[in-house]
């Protein structure tokens, strides 16, 4: 096919889909409305709830339920990795692995795109990450760096019928609002067309078609030989059509076939032929490669051709390509027929509706709540103008109607109901007065409190476990592009067993090694890393609980003797490790102490001397000045 056919293709591929997950995108503005408190809205629940014109109530006082209890679920702790070597030899690069992760995790902004998971996730059920490389991420010494980030559900499209994981699918379709400006630098083509769909960055109700903008498409689908293809267009203008994305691409020379890698470059710098780009399956080392780490490529080895002329025959690794998906779903909590997870927001509606409707009617009785005089009704009943306590009745009988009723307005029943209601709300979604750090008076001991919160976590635990598996996802992805694509060696910074500082490389040459056969291969072809998350990161964020529960070690003699020198010090390298104000400076401290211990004890023979010395000299001085004194006084 063209590339106008395949515009057409996928245009259609669109269209089919997404008017079948119409459904599921109707009620996306839904939940974030409800979310934001902006559903006033009161479904019937009595006759009165619908006004004369026939338009349902609303209420003019909102307690968001909704929004509530989603923010007592979120959690601003960002998981940490952990890879698993397989096989023993590998251990020293899974650690390199997982200290690349940990830097990668502060060099990307996961604070903001965890955040906003947070609340993105439990309201829809779900989001989608985007993780690829990026190659206009340049510095001086390096070329591309993997960017990181977060789709709302409704800016993805996926394949009809399929339900479990994207990588099941044979194509799913993004929708990207971007600016003008950043296509033509990305692609080099002027967009004229205007923002096709500006609710994929607001609520629909909300969404205004900016001058600037525009909505990209962009198609990942799988190939004929099951890699991944990428087709992306901007209206009726085609902006990108690979048949294998992820495969490598080099510029070289039509005559003589040499590598250009100078992006600048228009012509051969060797011979001044045409250049022309291809895909790539091997890369060719003239030049041997030894890493940090130990790992050593040889060169180009000589030979002769079939001529029998001299040539050097380079060595040949064949390019890692991840064949999957760039982007991947976090689901809050998993539904079987269903992409997206249960939401939080669905689940609770008919209870955020119910607590409307009672706050209107507790408004209600207050407004009409007060006092109300009963009066005669007679047309001659008059108050004298000029003294106005002065009340003219004419017979006793009128005087009986005069009377004062004062309307309190209980609200015990409404109030009792709305409580009722309110934790019905919560106990869908498994939150406590524990969890959500309330006063609990159903707990009365500290162990009880304790184990109503932990029933909590554990009504909750299926949120967390997919979330660590999602970022367990995310772990795999990045590791997975810095070795496909990350070709000058990376400086990483970890620490190491005394937190000292340990600067190290990341060099993606570490992951190929050479089989029985003498071909070279990347070892992550072959699973041999398991990712995960370190499981103690939520104690280890807590970093006053650490200090105490480093103290209480030290006091029992976790560390060795208490009073030693160096209980002492690996006490307060431990504190250091937890960033504890000053520690630095005391473990110098005591480190110096120690040295100066260590010397007077295996010396002690010189300091003797060196005192027996001082000594002896001392005793010389004070003989001459006795001798002087004496002489002076004959004299």
């Amino acid at each position: 096919m063209n590339k106008t056919e395949k515009l057409d293709y996928w245009k259609d591929w669109l269209g089919r889909n997404e008017a079948a997950y119409e459904e599921e995108l109707g009620k996306m503005d839904r939940r974030e409305a409800l979310y934001r408190g902006e559903v006033r809205d009161i479904e019937p629940l009595t006759r009165r709830d619908r006004e004369r014109s026939g338009e349902r109530r609303k209420t003019v006082h909102l307690r968001n339920i909704v929004a509530e209890n989603i923010e007592s679920e979120v959690n601003s702790t960002i998981p940490q990795p952990k890879v698993t070597a397989r096989r023993q030899a590998d251990e020293g690069k899974a650690k390199l692995l997982e200290d690349m992760l940990r830097n990668e995790l502060d060099r990307l902004p996961m604070e903001e795109l965890n955040d906003l998971a947070e609340r993105t996730i439990p309201i829809q059920g779900g989001a989608f990450w985007l993780v690829e490389w990026d190659n206009s991420k340049r510095t001086h010494s390096t070329v591309g760096d993997v960017v990181v980030s977060l789709l709302h559900p409704k800016q993805v499209i996926p394949q009809d019928g399929v339900y479990g994981r994207l990588e099941d699918m044979d194509a799913v379709v993004l929708k990207l609002p971007q600016t003008r400006e950043s296509i033509r630098r990305q692609y080099g083509k002027d967009v004229d067309e205007g923002e096709a769909e500006p609710e994929v960055r607001a609520l629909s109700g909300e969404a205004a078609t900016a001058d600037d903008m525009v909505t990209q498409y962009v198609a990942y689908y799988r190939n004929k030989s099951g890699g991944v293809g990428k087709f992306s267009w901007v209206c009726d203008t085609v902006l990108e059509d690979m048949e294998d994305y992820e495969a490598r691409r080099l510029r070289r020379c039509v005559e003589c076939r040499s590598p250009v890698t100078d992006r600048e470059a228009r012509v051969c710098p060797v011979c001044g032929g045409k250049l022309a780009e291809g895909v790539e399956a091997e890369e060719e080392l003239f030049s041997g490669v030894t890493t940090q780490a130990g790992t050593q490529i040889p060169g180009a080895a000589a030979g002769v051709d079939e001529a029998g002329l001299p040539v050097l025959t380079p060595t040949r690794l064949p390019y890692y390509k991840p064949d999957v998906f760039p982007v991947f779903l976090q689901r809050n909590v998993s539904l079987f027929g269903r992409l997206l997870g249960d939401s939080d927001a669905d689940k609770i509606e008919d209870q955020q509706n119910t607590v409307s409707r009672m706050e209107t009617k507790i408004i209600d009785r207050l407004i009409k709540a007060g006092t109300r005089i009963t009066l005669p009704d007679r047309a001659d009943f008059r108050v004298d103008p000029e003294d106005g306590d002065k009340w003219y009745i004419g017979n006793a009988a009128d005087k009986a109607m005069i009377d004062v009723y004062q309307f309190s307005g209980d609200l015990s029943f409404e109030m009792q109901y709305l409580a009722g209601v309110y934790e019905e709300a919560r106990q869908i979604l498994g939150i406590t007065d524990s969890f959500q750090g309330r006063q609990d008076r159903t707990a009365e001991s500290g162990v009880a409190k304790q184990f109503a919160a932990a029933q909590s976590a554990g009504r909750l635990e299926s949120k967390r476990v997919l979330k660590e598996a999602a970022y367990a996802e995310l772990f795999k992805r990045i590791a997975q592009l810095k070795v496909a694509y990350a070709d000058e060696p990376r400086p990483i910074v970890a620490s190491d067993d005394r937190g000292e500082a340990q600067y190290e490389e990341f060099n993606r040459y570490d992951f190929y090694e050479q089989d029985a056969a003498g071909a070279w291969h990347c070892i992550l072809d072959d699973d041999r890393f398991l990712f995960s998350c370190d499981t103690s990161t939520p104690l280890a964020n807590n970093r006053e609980q650490m200090w105490q529960e480093a103290g209480a070690m030290f006091q029992m003699g976790a560390f060795g003797q208490p009073g030693s020198m160096d209980a002492l010090i690996l006490y307060w390298t431990k504190l250091e490790l937890l960033h504890y104000p000053g520690a630095s400076d005391t473990k110098e401290y005591l480190e110096m102490l120690k040295k100066e211990q260590e010397q007077q004890e295996t010396q002690p023979g010189e300091y003797r001397e060196e005192l027996l010395r001082q000594v002896d000299t001392q005793a010389k001085e004070d003989a001459w000045r006795e001798a002087i004194r004496a002489k002076m006084k004959r004299g």
